[in-house]
């Protein structure tokens, strides 16, 4: 099939520009920025993106492309960090430049070019200048300027390579897609067409050649991924290989397990096993307040458990399967590249004991080049029920990282009853649908109230809603503030201990969605 590489120097938008080709119907891959062209590596790939970076391309241990990947017929696009760093790697300079320029700006164009065929003068795009070529490489030339009359497009149209100073996945860049299309079809010749259809009989032949004869186990937390998961196993292997363990860490909503037992069982699972393992989750938590502590000692205890657990079933050999997306491996600093930075640790991307899995070639994550949406259009397709994909995501830790400071069970089981209220009260009243994610976080402080005419320290509760595509970017929910007082009321006045209830109306960046 062909294909477009992004080649990821740590960039956090390097999938989201994989996301974007997809949402064209062009199948890219995210390959790490080092990434040596070979004939095997290079089947179907009809041209290469070097993404941004978090780095300095004068850093001196800057991640830079391999001098390969500009000596083929294969054309190029570098946007940010790597037109900086394609312009160093075919003689040209860059330098701090005099000034700079971030966010929206509306381009000139100084040259006709394929890359803007049928993308308007004067667009708005959306710069992140933070670099200035002193001196463009031979063969390059200007194709477009900023409002400040700083160079946003550099090309040499007859070795088909373009830099853009703008990026064109942002969503507030217009055209962005059309540039993006234009540079996938118009100069680079892609003609196939991926879709969800075709993803699901690569990863349903993924799973068959990666477990072999072998049994599976999944780990299914009860959300929408590892239910999605457990879904594509049951399809691809033969059922009696497949065993999804799901493990009551006392971190779960509410009424989970009798759900999740039910969905699995309506899939088709044959080995099903339950496990109440909530005494050592909390036992494991107690006195850690470090929110990265707390994940790596959820996820740790996770896979002990499951050890001893799978030795009970005698099958110890069993591959581990996750459902590990995109968004884990960026947020976790695990970018193609292993240059980016990490947001949050993720239980089943940097958990010591899940490295050294990967490590082995011990799992199976078919979901790894994923987003959340796309992750729901393959579970329709699988027959999981629009009850469990329709739920709102949930953390692999669950209660611990929305429980802020040291975690305990009578903290959980408050806000497990607060947040099956707030959830209840989203679908009553319409909203549910409406909302990318909402939850509630217990925060650790309490604050002065009057019950019954008397004072009472409650916990404050804090309620998180927000939209978003695919969880990279969200932003706050603009809820009706009739709604939000009667929800917060309905919350304080059914849940004991809850004594102040707060709204969150951070935008995802700069906050990140979940608090922990």
């Amino acid at each position: 099939m062909d294909s477009i590489l992004i080649l990821d120097f740590g960039g956090q938008t390097s999938r989201l520009l994989a996301r974007r080709f997809r949402e064209l119907g062009i199948y890219s891959e995210v390959v790490p920025g080092d990434f040596t062209p070979g004939p095997g590596s290079m089947a179907g790939v009809k041209g290469l993106v070097l993404s941004g970076s978090p780095a300095s391309v004068r850093d001196p241990d800057a991640p830079m492309p391999r001098p390969e990947v500009f000596r083929g017929e294969v054309p190029a696009l570098g946007i940010g960090y790597g037109l900086y760093a394609m312009t160093l790697a075919l003689g040209g300079d860059v330098a701090d430049p005099e000034k700079r320029e971030y966010g929206a700006s509306k381009l000139q164009f100084t040259a006709p070019s394929r890359l803007f065929r049928d993308v308007p003068d004067g667009f708005l795009s959306w710069m992140g200048a933070d670099m200035g070529i002193s001196s463009p490489a031979p063969g390059f030339s200007v194709a477009a300027v900023s409002e400040k009359g700083l160079p946003a497009a550099f090309q040499d149209e007859s070795r088909r390579f373009y830099g853009l100073q703008f990026h064109p996945e942002a969503t507030p860049c217009e055209y962005g897609a059309k540039i993006l299309e234009n540079f996938a079809r118009g100069v680079c010749g892609v003609s196939d067409r991926w879709s969800m259809e075709s993803y699901l009989d690569s990863a349903a032949a993924r799973v068959r050649r990666e477990a072999g004869d072998k049994k599976v186990l999944l780990l299914i937390s009860g959300g929408v991924d590892s239910t999605v998961v457990g879904a594509l196993l049951l399809k691809a292997l033969p059922p009696e290989n497949v065993h999804l363990m799901y493990i009551d860490t006392g971190l779960m909503r509410k009424n989970e397990s009798v759900q999740v037992a039910r969905e699995l069982r309506s899939l088709g699972a044959r080995n099903l096993h339950l496990v109440d393992a909530s005494e050592r989750f909390l036992t494991a938590l107690r006195g850690i307040q470090d929110p990265e502590a707390k994940r790596h000692a959820i996820g740790d205890t996770f896979i002990r458990v499951q050890e001893e657990e799978v030795a009970g079933l005698r099958i110890p050999d069993a591959l581990l399967a996750q459902g590990t997306i995109y968004p884990d491996l960026i947020e976790s600093g695990g970018g193609a590249g292993g240059t980016a930075g990490t947001i949050k640790s993720h239980h089943n991307v940097r958990s010591p004991l899940v490295e050294e899995k990967r490590r082995r070639g011990l799992l199976i994550e078919p979901l790894d080049r994923l987003f959340k949406d796309e992750v729901r259009e393959l579970g329709r397709r699988l027959g999981v029920s629009p009850a469990v994909l329709g739920r709102h995501p949930f953390p692999g830790p669950g209660l611990g990282v929305r429980v802020l400071g040291e975690v305990t069970r009578e903290k959980c089981d408050i806000l497990r009853e607060a947040d099956a209220v707030y959830l209840r009260e989203l679908e009553k009243r319409g909203l549910y649908d409406r909302i990318w994610q909402a939850f509630s976080i217990l925060l650790p402080v309490r604050s002065v109230g009057v019950v019954a005419d008397r004072r009472e320290y409650g916990h404050v509760l804090a309620l998180r809603a927000v939209t978003s595509q695919d969880g990279m970017t969200a932003q706050v929910f603009d809820f009706p503030t009739r709604d939000l007082v009667a929800i917060a009321s309905e919350i304080t006045d059914t849940v004991r201990g809850i004594g102040r209830v707060v709204y969150d109306i951070s935008n995802k960046p700069p906050a990140t969605i979940e608090w922990e």
